[in-house]
């Protein structure tokens, strides 16, 4: 049932009823009744407040991953315009995934199909809001940024090392906890990471019979790099994330040959 007709059921039934009431019972029960119909009608017009409020309730549990994703998709090109188009992907794919079902399932369909356009600005407002380290603490150099991660995955409580420059087999770190390994391709870029450096990490997890493997970069990533690393298990991750990364199980994944 719509949220119109739904509102026309309980107005008409409220009526018939408030009516029947005040026939038996005189001015009080009509008096009821009509301050329901008016508690009625409120609670209509109030919908658009509880539905722009469920939306960031639903958006702010996701703050910090949100401002993550949106300064890893966005970045300047070589002729200094700004490309956004991977967080408008990331965006649409979180307010579908993640915001819609909630909205079906409280009875706002009707207003999330005509109010789209707010749900998106509201997590756009929702990923702003959120404060990051600043970026430029990122080491540029390579070799600096592989240990920058690592002090990076220590915070969180694991013992990482940077690998040599040769012979790491695609890991850059070598990272343990819990009995967990994990292994890191670093890349500290100025546009989006490719499928390559997914290939060398799954490689390298292999190589060090890792449990987990991640990409790491300051930038994001580029389609075919998301589609490889779901049917690898590596992870992709801006190295902010890294400071709260906690051990997982071994994904079968990572045994797997890359397609």
């Amino acid at each position: 049932m719509s949220g119109r007709s739904s509102l026309v059921a309980r107005l008409f039934w409220t009526t018939l009823l408030g009516g029947g009431l005040a026939f038996w019972f005189g001015l009080p029960a009509l008096a009821a009744t009509g301050l329901c119909l008016c508690l009625i009608l409120l609670h209509r017009l109030d919908r658009p407040r509880r539905f722009r409020r469920t939306v960031r309730r639903l958006a702010r549990a996701h703050a910090e991953t949100l401002a993550l994703r949106r300064r890893q998709e966005c970045f300047e090109d070589a002729y200094g315009n700004r490309i956004d188009d991977g967080w408008l992907r990331e965006r649409d794919y979180f307010a579908e995934r993640s915001i819609l079902p909630h909205l079906d399932a409280k009875g706002f369909t009707d207003l999330a199909d005509t109010r789209w356009p707010i749900v998106l600005d509201i997590i756009d407002d929702v990923a702003l809001s959120v404060a990051l380290p600043d970026e430029d603490e990122a080491p540029e150099d390579g070799i600096a940024y592989e240990r920058f991660c690592a002090e990076a995955l220590r915070e969180a409580g694991w013992s990482a090392r940077p690998t040599k420059a040769s012979g790491d087999q695609g890991a850059d770190v070598v990272a343990e906890r819990s009995g967990i390994r994990l292994v890191l391709q670093c890349k500290r870029y100025t546009k989006p990471v490719g499928n390559a450096a997914v290939q060398e990490a799954s490689a390298a997890a292999r190589y060090w019979q890792a449990d987990m493997a991640a990409v790491v970069s300051n930038a994001g990533f580029t389609p075919a790099a998301r589609r490889l690393s779901g049917a690898t298990g590596v992870l992709l991750l801006h190295h902010d994330a890294l400071r709260t990364l906690a051990p997982i199980r071994r994904s079968r994944r990572l045994d797997a040959e890359p397609a």
